[in-house]
């Protein structure tokens, strides 16, 4: 009969040592254990208070025509991603939207306008109006269409910058008193940040405008971001204090 393998042949393990707890109890082990334990818990906390601490950006809709959209212009140029690129350099974590739509009317962009809010915008640049002129667009018209656009967005608690316009002067005195009246006028009403004409410093500037002589280059768009800018830090300026105050 075979034999059973023999145990004596089998070495028998040695028991296992414990964990040399005496080593570490009291020992500069431990110390080097909780000082590098303790500085994951700072770095950890140190990471996550930075995130907390940077700032959102803000989204700022800007709602237009072909002067917004970027006519004849590269995306570059366009006055939103040149005013983003401007707020940017000077500190402003700021996300400018693309509202233009060339060729709108006031009427246009008051259509839309339920669209844009959809973007949940912390505020918004009105800029509308130049259309409405060009058509001849009776003054009223563009009155009643602004001051409803400027209505809803202070129902929905959304700080407002309106861009003026003014209108061509061989539409006739008449025109052109009722016309440029609307927008400084509907400022005072719903109070408004106002930048009198978005094209300030541009209009009738050859060298700032494209070959049809009414859409600005890209050169005169910067100019508008240059002329338009204490108006837009302002703007975050009540932004910021709404959201401090606990606004809607």
């Amino acid at each position: 009969m075979n034999q059973p393998w023999p145990l004596r042949h089998l070495r028998r393990r040695p028991p296992a040592r414990p964990f040399p707890v005496r080593a570490y109890v009291g020992g500069a082990p431990l110390v080097n254990l909780l000082l590098a334990v303790s500085l994951w818990i700072a770095l950890l906390a140190a990471i996550g208070g930075g995130a907390a601490a940077v700032e959102k950006p803000l989204r700022i809709h800007v709602l237009g025509d072909s002067l917004t959209a970027g006519h004849g212009v590269r995306a570059g140029d366009s006055f939103p991603s040149q005013l983003q690129a401007a707020l940017g350099r000077r500190g402003f974590a700021v996300r400018v939207l693309n509202g233009g739509v060339s060729g709108d009317t006031t009427a246009g962009g008051r259509a839309r306008l339920g669209w844009a809010l959809k973007d949940r915008p912390d505020a918004v640049i009105v800029e509308l109006g130049g259309n409405d002129a060009l058509r001849g667009i009776d003054p009223d018209s563009t009155h009643r269409n602004l001051d409803a656009i400027l209505d809803r967005l202070a129902r929905a608690g959304i700080p407002a910058l309106l861009a003026g316009w003014k209108s061509p002067r061989n539409l006739g005195p008449a025109y052109v008193q009722a016309f440029d009246a609307v927008f400084p006028d509907l400022a005072r009403k719903h109070g408004v940040l106002f930048y009198p004409f978005i094209l300030e410093g541009v209009a009738l500037r050859p060298e700032l405008n494209q070959p049809d002589g009414i859409h600005p280059n890209g050169r005169g768009v910067a100019k508008m971001v240059e002329g338009i800018m204490p108006l837009v830090e302002a703007l975050i300026a009540r932004v910021r204090a709404k959201n401090r105050a606990g606004g809607p």
